[in-house]
Formats: structure tokens, C-alpha cells, sequence
């Protein structure tokens, strides 16, 4: 049995975990009026079970750095979880500093409080370990807690300013059973704040937004 820790820094508390992780820690570093953090992955491989849940390569042009399954990756902002991302599949690749998800993505958004505000679905999404922003991509669903529903194609979340946008086709379903349908969309995570940028539909009834 072996155990491996892997290290790599990023702007927001950034975890990934699985059943098959004992241990995560993370550590704040201040410096030049923003915060890095760092946290740190403790992987179990183990040559006697089924497969390793993590598999760590050498860098190799087109291959991932690290690779994971039924991974949890969970993101805070001034330690406020803001999201939780479950995924089947994960893919790092270390210079482009980006995550690949796949395999199904299910998307947990929170508010400030951690309160539990929408859910998103979509066949993979992309992280980006700079930013923490991602796009999700591939049959896209997003439901607030409040009722609404959105459809679209791919869906950009912010996660500085926790807003997700699109400039694709979309279908809005409301707590009413109204449907609206246009190009563009911008709204806040719980999908109360919205904005369809190029209306094309018809409502059953008009929405005060």
C-alpha cells in the first residue's frame, strides 16, 4: 500500500476528494492584497484492490497530469462553500492549469450562509485553476431551489462574482409553468436575478424580473 500527496496552488479553496482519501488539508498564504491557498490531496493506491481512485503520470504532451474517478471537488470564497461538483471522471492537466470533468457533472450552488440555492447537470465542464470559473457543456440543466428551470447548450459560471451566463439558445421553465425561450442569459447562481439578452418566446403570463 502506498500513499501520495500532490500539492498545487490556486486563488480558492479548491478539494477534491473520494472515498479512498484519508486526508485533506488546506493552508492560506497572504501576500501582495489577495489571498492564495493551497490544498493538499492525500491519494490511497493500493496494488491488491480494485483500481486506484487517482492516478498520477508524468507529463506527456495531450495526456492529463492526473486523472480521477467519482471525484467531489468543493470551492469557498473567504471560506464560504459556494459550490460542491461530483463527477465521474476528472482530467488535470497541470501546464494549461485546467480541470476536465466528465462522465456526468451534478453541480451544487450555495449562498452565502451555505444554504442549498440551485443544481446543475451536464455531461462534463471544464475548471479553470486560475480562476475557479467553469463551463459546463453537453444537455445543461440548472434548477433553483425556488422552482425555476433553465436548458441550454453550455453555461459559464463566475465563481467571483457567483453569476452564470450563456450566449447559446435557452428554454426557461418558471415556478409557474411559464416557458420562455431566447439566444443569451445571464442570472445570479439561484437563478432569482435574470435576464434573457435576446428574447425570441412566449410566456403564459408576464413575469415581474
Amino acid at each position: 500500500m502506498k500513499i501520495k500527496e500532490i500539492f498545487f496552488p490556486i486563488h480558492q479553496w479548491f478539494v477534491i476528494k473520494n472515498p479512498s482519501i484519508s486526508s485533506v488539508i488546506g493552508k492560506t498564504k497572504k501576500g501582495q492584497g489577495h489571498q492564495l491557498l493551497a490544498f493538499l490531496l492525500t491519494l490511497l493506491l493500493s496494488a491488491c484492490s480494485t483500481p486506484a481512485e487517482m492516478v498520477n503520470d508524468e507529463t506527456r504532451e495531450g495526456r492529463p497530469d492526473q486523472e480521477g474517478w467519482n471525484v467531489t471537488i468543493y470551492m469557498t470564497n473567504e471560506g464560504s462553500m459556494t459550490a460542491k461538483i461530483n463527477s465521474g471522471h476528472l482530467e488535470k492537466y497541470q501546464e494549461k492549469e485546467f480541470a476536465l470533468l466528465d462522465s456526468g457533472v451534478v453541480i451544487d450552488f450555495y449562498d452565502s450562509d451555505e444554504k442549498h440555492i440551485s443544481i446543475l447537470r451536464a455531461q462534463r465542464a471544464e475548471v479553470d485553476e486560475k480562476s475557479n470559473d467553469m463551463i459546463a457543456m453537453g444537455n445543461v440543466v440548472a434548477f433553483s431551489d425556488s422552482g425555476m428551470t433553465l436548458y441550454t447548450d453550455t453555461l459559464i459560471w463566475n465563481s467571483k462574482k457567483e453569476i452564470m451566463f450563456t450566449k447559446d439558445s435557452i428554454m426557461l421553465t418558471t415556478q409557474h409553468l411559464d416557458t420562455l425561450f431566447g439566444v443569451g442569459f445571464e442570472s445570479d447562481s439561484d437563478l432569482e436575478n435574470w435576464k434573457i439578452l435576446k428574447p425570441s418566446g412566449v410566456t403564459n403570463r408576464e413575469l415581474k424580473k
